[in-house]
């Protein structure tokens, strides 16, 4: 199992892990095809949402886990840029069937959801990440969106459970040593 590269000792600080759950649908939809159960219901993405829950918790044993989900309808971003997401496709309604069923596992799990009309799951991660810190947490951001890069701290990382990579202060020091830093980087890293 991989460990941060930026050890500290934080072994007082709780640790919370926030979960981009939205992400981890489609990531599960994609990397598992053609399961269905008897009655021809789809489950790829149920299946794989569920392993990687079962890893989050068999590897890291978290005591503070929260869930976040992209919210219905369009967010403050369509409000501002008309095209934003436009040319992405709409939800296959195979994957559309599952939503409830990787919203049960969720809730068997006993796993608090976030979500917020108008926002999206990342937009609430980057937030709650940012409250938590202040108030004393280390913040493990559970996804693969390298979007969230901008947000590591020393208290704040990313862990890909289906990669096992941890994107901490060390690595952050890496890229940036390997960077350009012409414009187009200028305010990527903190």
């Amino acid at each position: 199992m991989s460990t941060p590269t930026d050890e500290r000792p934080t072994d007082k600080m709780p640790t919370l892990y926030l979960i981009d759950g939205s992400a981890y649908i489609y990531r599960a939809y994609h990397a598992v095809r053609g399961l269905a159960n008897s009655s021809g219901l789809p489950t790829n993405a149920t299946f794989g949402f569920t392993r990687m829950l079962i890893k989050l918790m068999a590897d890291r044993h978290p005591s503070h886990v929260a869930m976040f989900f992209d919210a219905k309808g369009p967010t403050f971003r369509h409000e501002r840029f008309a095209d934003y997401k436009a040319n992405r496709p709409p939800m296959p309604d195979d994957l559309v069937q599952q939503l409830p069923w990787i919203r049960k596992v969720t809730e068997a799990f006993n796993i608090p959801v976030f979500e917020m009309a108008g926002y999206e799951a990342d937009d609430l991660i980057g937030t709650l990440a940012q409250q938590a810190e202040a108030h004393g947490f280390r913040v493990v951001m559970v996804t693969g969106d390298k979007d969230f890069m901008q947000l590591v701290t020393p208290d704040c990382t990313i862990w890909d459970p289906m990669k096992d990579k941890i994107i901490d202060c060390g690595h952050q020091r890496r890229v940036r040593a390997h960077a350009r830093t012409d414009d187009r980087c200028h305010g990527v890293f903190r």
